[in-house]
C-alpha cells in the first residue's frame, strides 16, 4: 500500500460503518461488569424515551428478576407474548422468534443475550436467535454481562472461582452497532444487595461472601472498562479511516517499533514491550521492505527478530516501500499510532557524526518528519562487537564491472557522436547508460556510473581535453549540472527498480497463493490433496515436507515431498508434543530444538487437523520472516480444505450410518408384520385343521386350506422379494436376452395377479403389432406383478387397473395407471427406494416397501427406464416402464437410478 493510499477513505471501514448491508439491523448492547448495576433498567429507560418520541419497538423478553423498580418500566411498552416450552415436565417461558418476525417492529428489546433457550426451541442460544432478528432488518437492544464474553471466561474463572457456562461469541459483541457501558462502583453495588434490590436476604447474604466480593466487583468492573474502550477504540480507527483523518488521534494509546534491517535489534522490541505494557496498550511491529536483494544472514536476522517480536505478543507488519521513514509515518496515521519507537542510529566516530549531520538515518528522518508523533530513541543493546551480526552485504564486483562497461559503451558511441554534435548533447549518452545501470542493479552500481561518467566527460570533452583540469567557468558549471542530473537520474532509477522488484515478488506470492488455493479446490480425496498440498510447500518454501495425520491412535506420515528423508524416534517424539499441545515444536523452536525437524500444527476453529514437518539439509534457521508468512498462509488454506474433506468424510459416514439404521429398523417393522401375520394365519388355519377337522364341514375345512394357501402364497412373495433384493445389490442375478412380446408378457402378470385384483376393473389395452424386444421375459413379468400387487394394496375396491402398450419413434412404453390416491405434492420418484412406502403405516398396509424397487432394478438392469407420476387426469398414479426399440446392452444390476439419459 503506498503513501497516497493511505489518503483515502479505507472501504472496508466504509462498510463498517454502515454502507454495507443496509438490509441488517443495528445492534445496541448494554454491559455490565456484573448483575444488578442496572442493564435492563438502562435499556428499558432508553426504549420509554424512543417510544414517546414515536418509535415501532417492542419487548420480545425482559427478565425482571422481580425487582420492582424494573417491572415499573415495563409497564406501558408493547410487549409480545413469549412462547410455552414442555421441557422435563415443566413449562418454561421463551421469547418467541416467530411471533417477533411476524410482528416485525422497528426495535425489539432482548434481555440476557448470552441465555441458553430450553431444548426444542429452533436455536439454542439467544444470541443465535438476535442474529436472525438482525438479518430480518429488526434493530435489537439486548444486554449482557462482561462475564459471559468468551473470551473472558477463563480471566473471570480465575478471579471469581465461578465458571460461567453461559457466553457470547466476541464477534457478536465486535459487530455491535454501539456498545454503551452500565457502571455502579462496587460500593453502590454492594449497597444494593444489602438493599434486597438484586437478590433476597438469603440468597444475598451467600452472593456477598463469594462472588460479589469487593475485590471480584473491582476486577470485573475493569475488565468491562477495558472491553468498552476497545471497541470505543476500534471504531474510532474505523472513522479516522472512512474519512482519511491523518493520525494521530491521541484518544487511545498504540505503539509501534519501527525495525530496520540497519537499525533494529532485540533491544529495541523489549523497550516497545515494557512501553506498551505501561500505557496497556497495542502495539506493532513494522518493517517496510525496500528491497529484496537481502543476504541470506540478513534474512536469518529479520526472521529471529519478527519471531521475537510475536512471542512478546505484538502485531507483526510487513509493507513494501522504498523509503522507510515516509512509508512508517504514513502506516502510522493509517493506524492511529500515538508512540513510535526506534533504534538509535548505527556508527560511531566520523562517520556516525557524518550520518547524523546529514539526516541521513531512519531514526533521523522520523524525528525531522514526524509531526505529532513522540519518538523513542532506544540505544542499542550492549552485544559485543564480535557476537553483532555484521551486515552480510559482500561487496559484489560483478555490477561495478558491468556498469563500468557499460559507461565504456557510452563513451565509444560519445566520442562517435562527438564529430557531428555538441558536447551537451553528447553528454545524453552518459546520462542514458547511468540510467540503465540504475535500473539494472540498483543504486551502489549507479552511483558509480554517475562518478565514471563525471570523469569521463571531463576526460574527453571539456577542454583542455585529455586531463581532468577544466579551463572555462562555465564548463565548471555544465559539469557539475551534469554530474548532478546523473545522480538524480540514477537514484530514480534504483528507487524504480526497487519498487519494481518488490511488487514483482508480491505479485509472485500472491500468484502462488492463488495458484496453490486452485488446486487444493478441485481436489476431492485425502490422500491426493496430502501428497500435492506436501509437493507445493515444498516447491514454494525450498524444504522437505512431511504431512502427519492421527490413523489408528498415532501419528503417521500421510504424505511426503521427499521418501528419503524419514523421521526418526526423536523426531516422532517431538511431532506427538507438537500435536498434543498444538503448539510449533522442533528445531529452531522453543520447544525440543534439538531435533532435526521443525513441527507445526495446522489449525482451524475445530483445532489441529494435520501436522507439517520441515526440514531442510542446510545449517541454520529454517524459514524467514517472509518464508513463515508464506507458510502461514498455505498451512490455513491447506487446513481448511482437509478438514472439509474430513467433514465431509464423517458426515458421509453419519448419513451412511442413520440409512443402515433406517433401513435396519424399517426390514424389522416390515419382518414382524409381513413374516409374523401370515405365519400366524397359517398356524392358526393348520391347528384348527388338527383340532377340528373331523367338527368342520367340507366347506370350513374349505376355507382353512384357501387361507393356507393364500398365506402361503404371501410369505412366498415376501421371501421372494428379499431375495430379489439381495442378489440385486450383490449383482448376481442372471438376465436372459429372448425376444419377448410384451403384451403377452403383461397378459401373464395380470392373470398371475388375478386373485390379488379380482375386486377391482383391470383392462389392458394394447397396440396391435408390437415389435418383439430383446429383454427377460421373467424379469419382467415380475416387474409388472410388483406394480399390479402395489395397485391392488394402495386403492380402492371396484375401481380400475389399466395396462396399456404403446410405441413412438424410439421406445415402448408400458404404462400402468391406477384410480389411488397418487402421490400428491410429494416427489414420486423418491417412491423406487428401499423400504419406501407413501399412502399408509406399516400396520395398516400388508408389504415391506420392496416391490417397486425391485421392479426398478430389473427394467433397469434390461436396459429401460421406470418413471412414476400423478395421472394427469383424475387420481391415481401412474407407472411408465419405457424401453429403447433397439438393442441396448444390458447394464450392471444396481438400484441406484441410471446417470445416463436412454437416447
Amino acid at each position: 500500500m503506498s503513501r497516497q493510499d493511505y489518503d483515502r477513505p479505507d472501504p472496508d471501514a466504509l462498510l463498517r460503518q454502515g454502507c454495507g448491508d443496509q438490509k441488517k439491523g443495528r445492534l445496541k448492547i448494554f454491559l455490565g461488569a456484573a448483575p444488578g448495576v442496572g442493564k435492563t433498567f438502562e435499556m428499558l429507560s432508553t426504549a420509554r424515551q424512543l417510544l414517546r418520541e414515536g418509535a415501532d419497538l417492542a419487548i420480545g423478553v425482559v427478565e425482571t428478576h422481580g425487582r420492582a423498580e424494573t417491572k415499573a418500566l415495563v409497564g406501558g411498552l408493547p410487549v409480545i407474548p413469549t412462547a410455552a416450552v414442555a421441557y422435563r415436565g415443566q413449562i418454561l417461558q421463551e421469547m418467541d422468534l416467530d411471533a417477533i418476525l411476524i410482528r416485525r417492529p422497528a426495535l425489539v428489546l432482548v434481555d440476557e443475550l448470552a441465555h441458553s433457550n430450553a431444548p426444542g426451541s429452533r436455536h439454542p442460544k439467544r444470541w443465535m436467535d438476535v442474529e436472525e432478528i438482525l438479518a430480518a432488518g429488526i434493530d435489537v437492544f439486548t444486554t449482557v454481562n462482561i462475564q459471559h464474553v468468551e473470551s473472558l471466561n477463563d480471566v473471570v474463572a480465575s478471579i471469581t472461582r465461578v465458571r460461567v457456562r453461559e457466553t457470547v461469541p466476541d464477534r457478536v459483541i465486535e459487530t455491535a452497532n454501539e456498545l454503551e457501558l452500565v457502571d455502579l462502583t462496587p460500593n453502590d453495588l454492594l449497597q444494593r444487595m444489602r438493599d434486597g434490590k438484586i437478590y433476597g436476604a438469603h440468597t444475598a447474604g451467600r452472593a456477598m461472601l463469594h462472588y460479589f466480593s469487593p475485590g471480584n466487583l473491582t476486577a470485573l468492573r475493569e475488565l468491562a472498562l477495558r472491553r468498552t474502550a476497545q471497541q470505543v477504540d476500534a471504531q474510532l480507527l474505523d472513522h479516522m479511516k472512512a474519512n482519511a483523518i491523518s493520525g494521530p488521534w491521541a484518544a487511545g494509546e498504540r505503539v509501534m517499533v519501527c525495525l530496520t534491517l540497519e537499525e533494529g535489534d532485540s533491544g529495541l522490541m523489549r523497550y516497545g514491550k515494557r512501553l506498551a505494557d505501561r500505557l496497556h496498550a497495542p502495539w506493532i511491529v513494522l518493517h517496510v521492505e525496500t528491497s529484496r536483494d537481502l543476504t541470506d544472514d540478513a534474512r536469518a536476522r529479520m526472521a529471529a527478530q519478527m519471531q521475537l517480536a510475536q512471542s512478546l505478543g505484538a502485531e507483526t507488519v510487513t509493507l513494501p516501500g522504498h523509503d522507510i521513514a515516509l512509508d512508517a509515518l504514513a502506516y502510522a496515521r493509517a493506524q492511529n499510532v500515538t508512540q513510535i519507537v526506534a533504534a538509535h542510529p548505527a556508527g560511531t566516530g566520523w562517520m556516525g557524526r557524518l550520518r547524523q549531520l546529514l539526516g541521513r538515518s531512519t531514526t533521523e528522518r522520523l524525528i525531522q518528519r514526524s509531526d505529532g508523533f513522540p519518538v523513542h530513541v532506544v540505544p542499542r543493546s550492549g552485544e559485543a562487537p564480535a557476537h553483532r551480526i555484521r551486515e552480510a552485504r559482500k561487496t559484489r564486483l560483478s555490477p561495478y564491472l558491468a556498469s563500468s562497461a557499460i559507461v565504456m559503451a557510452a563513451l565509444g558511441l560519445a566520442l562517435l557522436l562527438r564529430q557531428g554534435f555538441e558536447v551537451s548533447n553528447v553528454s545524453l549518452a552518459f546520462l542514458t547508460a547511468i540510467l540503465g545501470v540504475a535500473v539494472a542493479y540498483g543504486l551502489g552500481p549507479s552511483l558509480w556510473a554517475s562518478i565514471l561518467g563525471m570523469l569521463c566527460f571531463n576526460f574527453f570533452f571539456l577542454p583542455p581535453l585529455y586531463t581532468l583540469t577544466i579551463a572555462a567557468p562555465d564548463n565548471v558549471v555544465a559539469l557539475f549540472f551534469f554530474f548532478a542530473t546523473a545522480l538524480i537520474a540514477g537514484n530514480l532509477g534504483a528507487r524504480v527498480r526497487s519498487q519494481a522488484v518488490v511488487a514483482r515478488h508480491r505479485a509472485e506470492t500472491t500468484q502462488s497463493l492463488y495458484r496453490f488455493s486452485r488446486m487444493i479446490t478441485g481436489i476431492s480425496t485425502l490422500e491426493d490433496l496430502l501428497w500435492s498440498v506436501s509437493q507445493e510447500i515444498a516447491r514454494l518454501i525450498d524444504c522437505h515436507v512431511v504431512l502427519l495425520l492421527p490413523d489408528a491412535g498415532a501419528l503417521a506420515i500421510q504424505a511426503s515431498s521427499d521418501v528419503e528423508k524419514p523421521l526418526g524416534e526423536d523426531d516422532f517424539a517431538a511431532a506427538s508434543w507438537a500435536w498434543k499441545h498444538s503448539r510449533i515444536a522442533g528445531r529452531g523452536s522453543d520447544n525440543l530444538p534439538g531435533v532435526r525437524w521443525l513441527f507445526i500444527p495446522m489449525r482451524t476453529v475445530r483445532g489441529p487437523v494435520a501436522l507439517i514437518g520441515l526440514n531442510r539439509t542446510r545449517d541454520g534457521r529454517l524459514l524467514d520472516a517472509e518464508q513463515q508468512g508464506m507458510l502461514d498462509a498455505l498451512a490455513d488454506q491447506a487446513a481448511s480444505a482437509i478438514e472439509s474433506i474430513l467433514l465431509t468424510r464423517d458426515l458421509d459416514r453419519v448419513r451412511l450410518e442413520a440409512e443402515t439404521d433406517r433401513l435396519r429398523g424399517a426390514l424389522l417393522t416390515s419382518i414382524s408384520h409381513d413374516l409374523r401375520t401370515p405365519l400366524a394365519s397359517i398356524l392358526g388355519a393348520a391347528s384348527s385343521l388338527r383340532d377340528y377337522g373331523e367338527v368342520l364341514g367340507e366347506e370350513g375345512r374349505s376355507d382353512l386350506l384357501t387361507t393356507v394357501t393364500d398365506e402361503a402364497e404371501r410369505l412366498n412373495r415376501f421371501v421372494g422379494n428379499l431375495l430379489d433384493m439381495t442378489r440385486l445389490e450383490a449383482g448376481a442375478l442372471p438376465l436372459r436376452h429372448d425376444s419377448v412380446d410384451c403384451a403377452e408378457v403383461a397378459a401373464t402378470a395380470l392373470s398371475r395377479a388375478s386373485r390379488l385384483l379380482e375386486h377391482h376393473r383391470v383392462r389392458l389395452d394394447a397396440m396391435p403389432d408390437l415389435p418383439m424386444l430383446p429383454l427377460d421375459a421373467v424379469l419382467l413379468e415380475q416387474a409388472l406383478f410388483n406394480i399390479l400387487d402395489n395397485a391392488a394394496k394402495y386403492t380402492r375396491e371396484g375401481t380400475a387397473v389399466v395396462i396399456s402398450l404403446r410405441t413412438d419413434d424410439s421406445h415402448l412404453t408400458i404404462a400402468i395407471a391406477d384410480e389411488g390416491p397418487g402421490f400428491g405434492d410429494r416427489d414420486p420418484s423418491a417412491i423406487f427406494g428401499k423400504f419406501t412406502r407413501f399412502a399408509a403405516a406399516d400396520t395398516t398396509r400388508a408389504g415391506t416397501g420392496l416391490g417397486l424397487a425391485i421392479a426398478r432394478g430389473f427394467v433397469e438392469a434390461m436396459g429401460g427406464r421406470i418413471e412414476a407420476s400423478n395421472r394427469s387426469e383424475g387420481i391415481g398414479a401412474v407407472f411408465a416402464l419405457r424401453f429403447p426399440l433397439h438393442a441396448v446392452p444390458a447394464r450392471t444390476l444396481s438400484l441406484l437410478p441410471s446417470e445416463e439419459p436412454l437416447p
